[in-house]
């Protein structure tokens, strides 16, 4: 029988140890109660009170150990794991702490699995989970037994070298190991430098450390274009197209033949406009309006034709599908298609005949449809507008002006879908966006929110109308059966976590209404109304958009929840989306007969579609990270007002308010533990309410630019 280890007095043990010291102490003794003081004398050890308060309170929040009203702690009966001996198999979704949860077919809820449990798998892995229960708790709880599939073998990382030792330590955080180099394999990469790395052999139980070879070289740690670069490799995407995709792009011909316009409806003497960022070079939609004798309006959505210049099986085909969305970073887009049919051929610029797929609808006097056509056909926009300059001529108080009338009758028109829209049911999810201004150079100068404008709700509601009218055309056209379509889904809320939502609201003085599905979305629609004039509720807008469930594509249908609608797909952006590409395809194949493609084939290729754009969207927020770091670390030293945004173990974040970046202000700032709670947190000492919402001033201490890791100290 192994001896038990004996501390003597004076010893000083780490936060980890020392919460299993005191939980398998308690343990032993189930009846005792402990304070913190009662246990640094019956373990001898030289650990301060305030750090063994800390041990017990994270014991306590796990549920390992119970909180009592006179301030001690004693042993939760049941709380140890035991396996129920049932595995199964899913796909790792690691967390920044280290700990993951694993999505499983075969079981409802996600399987979590403690640090202590992830054995060495990393986030997308497939694994084998072995299912644990505790008696009092509340989700499944697992722990991985077996990886069966790495998701990847290439790494992004810092090298390091001293002497003849060199190894790279991955970037992100969620990846917790050291990837030694040997010296033939260093591949002429520098001390510091950022490299791509190959694993050529894993971690195990005998060596802890993996091993790799580097591949190549981006750049030296915190240089822009390096850290895009690794931005781009470490979420999947290439910032270069292969050589023979470009040449077949180049090699597609620009005149419009006599051929083309013969098989279309011929719309290029009907005033047609496009409306988008100022800095847009890719215009995929265009909106044209005509006045019909009988006093109707015809609204045509049109957009890029790209399946004409795109074909199925191509190389083009295949490297637009593989990347499936373009990614947009601060600096820079990553097209899916290369510049010669993003930015021209496909491109809806003014002044040029373009082949284009349209939705178009005709709205009589009271603004509702009495008629509509879907087909392939060619335009002409008159003129190409900037939000900015849309929304002065929508703003304007006379309808004479240059363009007036259309543009404030399309603004009327969309204006009436969006009401009838949200009366339906939809959400309005608004998260402010953050727009960042960079010099010649590429480093931050300013930083500001994005502004919203009657335009850009134009735009959007016309283009959500197409992208229904679409769907339920194909569903409509499947009376007898199924033609498998490539839909946007979104599911029901998890009611646990609006329930969650629902206590937090409270505690900010806001009653929420979650006993239905109706309730609900009224309830979120009257707190994001609510938010534009109280700040304190901003932090509830992206809790509510967690408790939803993340939207998707799939062929099977099951509505789209946040939006309200039915039947509802994408088909408006195949410049940038290849669910749109795919959507085309379906669509032109059904507009005379019928026509089905194997689901089988398209349910693969939705999932790969949809792990794209998760990838592209972690891309994007990344390079804002890194932007926001770069700008805040010309500012250290400096007394921002921020509001608390969320509350971890070791401390809150706080988002400084006028800069929307957000860092981490630690507890021990604050010279007392803190005992966690639902959406607050509790100095132990002082009583001190930390609250998410509340405001607080903060003080910038330091910048880690490569990491995007911001540190806080309290401002006054």
């Amino acid at each position: 029988m192994a001896r038990k280890r004996k501390f003597s007095k004076g010893i000083k043990v780490d936060s980890r140890k020392l919460q299993s010291i005191i939980f398998n102490t308690m343990k032993r003794n189930p009846k005792q109660r402990y304070h913190a003081k009662q246990l640094i004398k019956k373990l001898k050890i030289k650990n301060s009170p305030d750090s063994v308060n800390h041990a017990l309170i994270q014991l306590a929040n796990e549920g390992r150990i119970n909180f009592l009203p006179n301030g001690k702690y004693k042993f939760r009966k049941g709380s140890t794991f035991k396996e129920v001996g049932l595995h199964l198999k899913g796909i790792v979704d690691m967390t920044m702490s280290g700990a993951a949860f694993v999505i499983c077919e075969d079981s409802v809820e996600d399987i979590y699995v403690p640090r202590a449990h992830v054995n060495g798998a990393l986030n997308n892995d497939e694994v084998e989970v072995s299912l644990l229960y505790r008696k009092t708790g509340r989700r499944p709880e697992g722990k991985i037994i077996n990886i069966l599939k790495r998701s990847r073998d290439t790494f992004i990382g810092d090298l390091y070298r001293k002497g003849k030792k060199a190894y790279v330590i991955p970037t992100n955080p969620t990846i917790p190991m050291r990837i030694n180099i040997s010296a033939k394999d260093l591949n002429d990469a520098e001390d510091g430098m950022i490299v791509v790395t190959k694993i050529t052999h894993w971690p195990n139980a005998s060596y802890p450390d993996a091993q790799g070879k580097i591949l190549t070289t981006l750049g030296e740690l915190g240089d822009n274009d390096s850290e895009m670069k690794s931005i781009l490799v470490e979420n999947g995407f290439d910032w270069e197209f292969p050589e023979k995709v470009l040449r077949q792009a180049n090699q597609i011909p620009s005149e419009i033949t006599d051929g083309d316009i013969a098989e279309r409806r011929d719309m290029r003497d009907i005033f047609t406009i496009t409306i988008d960022p100022v800095d847009a070079k890719d215009f995929d939609d265009a909106l044209s309006i005509a006045y019909l004798p009988q006093g109707d309006i015809e609204v045509g959505i049109h957009i890029a034709d790209v399946t004409h210049y795109v074909k199925p099986n191509t190389v083009l085909d295949k490297e637009a599908y593989q990347r499936s969305t373009s990614v947009y970073l601060v600096d820079r887009v990553i097209p899916m298609l290369p510049e010669r049919l993003s930015n021209e051929l496909c491109s809806l610029r003014p002044n040029e005949d373009k082949l284009t797929f349209s939705a178009i609808f005709t709205f009589n006097e009271h603004h509702n449809v009495i008629n509509e056509w879907y087909g392939r056909t060619i335009i002409h926009s008159d003129n190409r507008f900037t939000y900015e300059e849309a929304q002065t001529v929508i703003t304007a108080k006379t309808r004479r002006g240059k363009f007036a009338k259309e543009l404030k009758d399309l603004n009327e028109i969309a204006s009436h879908l969006r009401k009838k829209r949200f009366k339906n049911g939809s959400i309005a999810f608004e998260s402010d966006e953050v727009k960042i201004t960079l010099d010649e150079n590429n480093k931050p100068t300013g930083v500001e929110v994005k502004k919203r404008f009657d335009a850009h709700m134009l735009v959007e509601d016309f283009m959500l109308f197409a992208n229904k009218g679409v769907a339920n055309y194909i569903k409509s056209k499947a009376k007898n059966v199924e033609i498998p379509f490539i839909y946007r889904i979104h599911d029901e809320p998890d009611q646990d976590k609006v329930i969650d939502l629902a206590m937090y609201a409270r505690e900010l003085g806001v009653d929420m209404d979650v006993k239905s599905l109706k309730s609900t979305v009224d309830s979120i629609n009257q707190l994001t109304e609510a938010a534009k004039t109280n700040d304190a509720l901003r932090p509830l807008l992206p809790l509510a958009i967690r408790s939803m469930a993340k939207a998707a594509y799939s062929p099977n249908n099951i509505g789209h929840f946040g939006l309200g609608f039915e039947n509802y797909g994408h088909f408006t952006s195949p410049i940038r989306r290849y669910s749109d590409v795919l959507a085309h395809r379906i669509l032109a194949r059904n507009l005379k007969g019928t026509h089905r493609m194997d689901k089988s084939i398209l349910e693969a290729q939705c999932k790969h579609i949809s792990a794209q754009e998760r990838a592209a969207i972690a891309s994007e927020r990344e390079s804002v990270k890194f932007k926001l770091a770069e700008y805040i670390n010309e500012y250290i030293g400096d007394v921002f007002d921020g509001r608390i945004t969320g509350i971890i173990e070791k401390g809150i974040f706080v988002e400084i308010s006028d800069v929307l970046a957000e860092g981490l202000l630690s507890f021990d700032k604050f010279g007392e533990p803190f005992n966690l709670q639902s959406f607050k947190a509790e100095g132990m000492r002082s009583g001190t309410v930390l609250r998410m919402g509340d405001p607080i001033k903060v003080r910038v201490i330091n910048v880690d630019i490569p990491r995007r890791q911001i540190d806080l100290d309290l401002g006054e």
